[in-house]
């Protein structure tokens, strides 16, 4: 494994059952510490791509490497303490709505746990104490005893934040994390991934489809178009042209002028 490359992405592809195209010869690296953002359009492969990461979809060819071991190769044991590593962040946020805030954060340790001692609530008072903090850490340790119903959107998917960091992980991985908030609280949620990316050191990897966001946030951007990786490089050096060419806007423009020629003719 090259040195500092915590994911490594090679020749993956998939195809669903149906016969659709997920994704297309995909190889591409993450560094430890990294803040990458995938984006392209809806049905590009960026939801298919990041959950393929986890293994939460399975690919039809290809390997992928966390931290120099394969988690295709991976089975039983050795893939739930690997999971471990990798939190996941969803655009629904996936919280029990009729539970507490802090039954909600506790499930994040179902990795360590178990099914049988997370239904029950057998938690001991350092992991309850633990809790707490990662929801301090969010600004939301006020809300420990609500109902995750009782919440706002940006502060349920803040949970969802708190509730992933229980796993202690080395990736987060979010899934349009901000897809349904409004653009304040969006910038809340990016700013609580950002600040867990540059205090803890955990690398973010993110689907967005605000690009403003992408810039503002992003270490690195990368592009899907078609399943395919057609764009990758620093944030700092993407410009207006190059979403242009990640979401085929150039030629989108030329056809709507063509038709409009047309019709005037």
């Amino acid at each position: 494994m090259a040195e500092n490359n915590l994911i490594e992405i090679k020749h993956v592809s998939k195809v669903y059952d149906n016969g659709v195209v997920g994704l297309k010869d995909i190889n591409l690296t993450v560094k430890k510490g990294e803040f990458l953002v995938i984006v392209g359009l809806s049905g590009a492969g960026k939801s298919t791509l990041l959950r393929s990461i986890n293994r939460l979809n399975d690919i039809s060819s290809g390997d992928i490497l966390i931290n120099g071991v394969s988690i295709q190769k991976s089975s039983g044991k050795k893939l739930r303490v690997m999971r471990r590593d990798l939190a996941m962040i969803f655009q629904n946020f996936n919280l029990v709505k009729r539970a507490s805030v802090k039954r909600n954060v506790l499930s994040g340790l179902v990795g360590y746990y178990g099914i049988f001692k997370s239904t029950f609530g057998l938690w001991k008072k350092s992991d309850i104490q633990e809790a707490v903090k990662s929801l301090q850490r969010v600004n939301l340790a006020e809300k420990f005893y609500d109902r995750a119903d009782a919440l706002s959107g940006g502060q349920q998917q803040r949970v969802a934040i708190a509730r992933a960091l229980m796993q202690k992980p080395k990736i987060m991985l979010a899934d349009e994390p901000t897809a349904s908030l409004d653009p304040a609280t969006s910038s809340l949620v990016m700013d609580d991934l950002k600040s867990l990316n540059e205090n803890l050191g955990i690398t973010v990897v993110a689907n967005l489809h605000n690009e403003q966001l992408a810039l503002e946030y992003a270490t690195r951007i990368v592009g899907l178009r078609g399943g395919k990786l057609v764009f990758d490089k620093e944030a700092s050096l993407v410009t207006e042209k190059d979403f242009d060419q990640i979401y085929d806007r150039k030629k989108k423009i030329t056809k709507k002028m063509v038709v409009s020629e047309e019709a005037q003719a």
